[in-house]
């Protein structure tokens, strides 16, 4: 495939509308006669509403109505009908439903009022006396409670168990055990969540929505309030940070549109901080992983089980305990996930779940192991090199992670890193590495292309662009098919006008989103050679597709390039204005099914701890990726870098800290939720290592936004004991950690 647009550094075609303004996001929309609706939260954890007293605060002037349990209001009758793309199993939460409280800062009543200030301070007025029922929020307390997850979730796999752990572990030479403690965290993205429902009459919407997904906005509203889905159309064209957030509606979504149907009125409703903090979060985490082998290195045992959080009415499960059965080849392994019920709300998906919170847990073990035999942790690795996926018994579709150690050691230095000194004062150096492995998932795919005489090329898919440069490639992959230069082409998104796209997560979008408007612009192009066949004394009459080219504006025979013609004269001498083509692309499932997608990295970090205060600074890191074709390297290694200091973040800042007592997360604000500034990124380098796959699509495509993050925690952790010889096996790490006696 040529390459004069795909696999080039393009910058990202929506920068210069961000960076002066110019692109607008949910809450800037500007919608006439608009309402302002402010969220009340629940003070307590679990109980009901005795009384909810509105009356002063509907005597303020400007003050339209306050919405609760007690407004009857007409919604679906069945949890079917509250269900999203992203459902785990489970009743989905229905806001305002019952006066019952199910968590900490439930959204329980809203104040609608002529302006957002106004509906703040009405919210002070409302008078709300509860009943308080005994909560649970300690998962550490919870662990002899944790039950398997029912039910199935796009995407997570069963833990696959082979051979008899148990047996293989008591005859192994060499046994390591431990346990592995990760905290909640909460997205943070900049923007904020946010709804505008505009509204035209009872059975008519537009919707403004901070989502991942218009789609699953759009099949949410109109099934919980019982529209058609063509009087309901959701825009979202620009998402300021999402990683997760978005992925399920959120409740503001439901507030705004019950909001604008009870009052025949447009309504904003947007969520405050810590408000971001009551719905969804990366579940914390209490894993033990158990390795057993021979002297020489090779494992034979390998044992994992996680038990994480979730709430009473839905069971989320993730894909925390499934990567040991593929990295590793161990005859024997044994895998399990189980989860605590617990009076919080649904954990959501956040960057790389279950990924970044198994693979901290397996690869810090790994190099426990390595640590007790004496041996290199990367020789450990290749000494346990799976070459097949033995959770699965198939090839994989391709794995470059070999070539990955490779590259990324030789450019980190890794045979000539520092040693640790035992002097209990100063500044430590240290190394540390882990293996990261991410799934290659797709899904079926609409696209539209519309090239007109005059060569502008318009794309239009209701895909999402959550800051990973969607825009840019779509431009890229319809301009390189159709030989045209990447100005010409219009890349539109985020409208349910435009035909369905999946939700944006799981790295899939760019495979997914890619195959289609690479399939819509090949059936442009077969249009315009059948178009140019008709011209009088075509040389194109009996062409095939396979025997052109489109280069340039121009349309040529590969066996003669002399023989041409122009786009632009294909549209006047066969008089027509524009071609209008729709596809469906829909992954190969029979020829993918006999093989294991992922993408691999390999990640070294260079950590300087000074040990008289325990801070822990990442001097360097080397991050070497396999995940198929790059599409454009310049977006590719922003992802990339954007992980790692994910992973940085992982493990040396976040984490939400829950009060027990209260059953709220406590510090819900950028000043206590800790994470990483400029001074604490340093030396980042990203390798992509070639790799061809021919099966996982058309494009030979994998995602990135998840692999650059899941090796970065545990090799920063490792990292860590290397220059101070104390194994921190709670994140994040911090100073009293480091201090803190065996």
């Amino acid at each position: 495939m040529p390459t004069k647009h795909i696999g080039q550094p393009y910058d990202r075609s929506d920068a210069r509308d961000k960076v002066l303004g110019r692109a607008t996001y949910t809450a800037e929309h500007l919608v006439p006669d608009l309402l302002h609706g402010h969220v009340i939260s629940s003070k307590i954890a679990c109980g009901r509403i005795t009384h909810l007293n509105t009356d002063h605060a509907l005597k303020i002037p400007g003050v339209i109505a306050v919405l609760s349990h007690k407004t009857d209001f007409k919604t679906a009758r069945f949890d079917l009908s509250y269900k999203d793309m992203d459902s785990p199993p489970g009743s989905p939460f229905r806001p305002f439903s019952t006066p019952e409280v199910k968590f900490a800062m439930q959204p329980i009543a809203l104040v609608v009022a002529e302006s957002t200030e106004l509906a703040r301070y009405a919210a002070r007025l409302v008078e709300v006396t509860y009943e308080v029922d005994p909560h649970n929020t300690d998962l550490m307390g919870s662990l002899s409670e944790s039950k398997a997850g029912k039910g199935l979730r796009a995407g997570v796999e069963s833990p696959s168990n082979r051979g008899d752990f148990r047996a293989a572990y008591n005859k192994s030479e060499v046994q390591t055990s431990s346990d592995y403690l990760h905290p909640s965290q909460h997205h943070n993205p900049m923007e904020m969540h946010a709804s505008i429902v505009h509204y035209h009459d009872e059975k008519s919407l537009t919707i403004y929505d901070k989502t991942q997904g218009v789609k699953n906005s759009q099949h949410y509203v109109t099934m919980a309030f019982g529209l058609r889905k063509k009087n309901v159309r959701v825009l979202s064209p620009f998402v300021g940070g999402a990683f997760g957030s978005g992925l399920r509606p959120q409740y503001q979504l439901f507030l705004a549109t019950l909001a604008a149907l009870e009052l025949k009125r447009s309504v904003k409703v947007q969520l405050t901080r810590p408000q971001m903090f009551s719905f969804g979060h990366r579940p914390k985490t209490h894993q033990t992983v158990s390795l057993g082998a021979s002297r020489d290195g090779k494992i034979n045992a390998i044992f994992h089980h996680a038990v994480g959080e979730t709430s009473r009415f839905e069971d989320y499960i993730e894909n925390v305990a499934t990567w040991a059965a593929k990295l590793y080849d161990a005859e024997n392994v044994e895998q399990q996930y189980r989860i605590v019920p617990l009076d919080t709300y649904t954990p959501l998906d956040m960057r790389a779940p279950g990924g970044a919170s198994g693979l901290y847990a397996l690869e810090c073990a790994m190099d426990e192991l390595a640590t007790e035999l004496k041996m290199d942790p990367l020789d450990l690795r290749l000494k346990n090199y799976s070459e097949e996926d033995p959770s699965a018994g198939k090839p994989f579709s391709s794995k470059a992670l070999k070539e990955c150690f490779a590259q990324g050691s030789t450019r980190f230095g890794w045979d000539s890193r520092h040693q640790r000194t035992d002097t209990p004062y100063g500044k430590h150096r240290g190394s540390g590495m882990a293996t990261g492995i991410w799934d290659a998932l797709q899904f079926p795919t609409r696209a539209a292309a519309t090239l007109a005489s005059d060569l502008k090329l318009e794309i239009r898919i209701a895909t999402a662009d959550i800051g990973t440069g969607t825009y840019t490639i779509m431009k890229q992959i319809a301009a390189e098919e159709l030989g045209l230069p990447t100005e010409s082409v219009d890349a539109k998104l985020g409208d349910t006008d435009f035909p369905f796209a999946f939700i944006q997560g799981g790295s899939a979008t760019a495979a997914s989103v890619g195959s289609a408007v690479r399939k819509a612009c090949r059936k442009v192009q077969k249009q315009l050679l059948k178009e140019a066949g008709k011209m009088k004394n075509s040389p194109f009459q009996h062409a095939d597709i396979d025997d052109v080219v489109f280069e340039d504006g121009l349309l040529k025979r590969k066996d003669d390039p002399q023989m041409q013609t122009s786009l632009k004269q294909i549209f006047a001498d066969r008089d027509i204005d524009q071609i209008d083509k729709k596809c469906t692309w829909t992954p190969n499932l029979l020829k993918q099914r006999k093989y294991s997608m992922n993408t691999h990295s390999a990640v070294f970090v260079e950590v300087e701890v000074d040990a008289d205060v325990g801070f822990v600074s990442v001097e360097r890191v080397v991050v070497a990726v396999a995940a198929g074709r790059i599409l454009n390297p310049k977006t590719a290694r922003s992802q990339i870098l954007g992980g790692v200091v994910w992973g940085i973040s992982m493990a040396l800042h976040e984490e939400s800290y829950m009060d027990n007592s209260l059953g709220r997360f406590i510090n819900h604000d950028f000043a206590n939720y800790h994470i990483p500034v400029n001074a604490d990124i340093k030396d980042i380098e990203v390798i992509f290592v070639e790799e061809d796959d021919t099966v996982v699509n058309p494009l030979g495509v994998k995602g990135l936004g998840e692999i650059g993050l899941v090796g970065v925690p545990a090799a920063v952790a490792n990292a860590v004991f290397d220059a101070t010889g104390k194994r921190v096996r709670e994140l994040p790490i911090t100073p009293d950690k480091l201090f803190a006696e065996p």
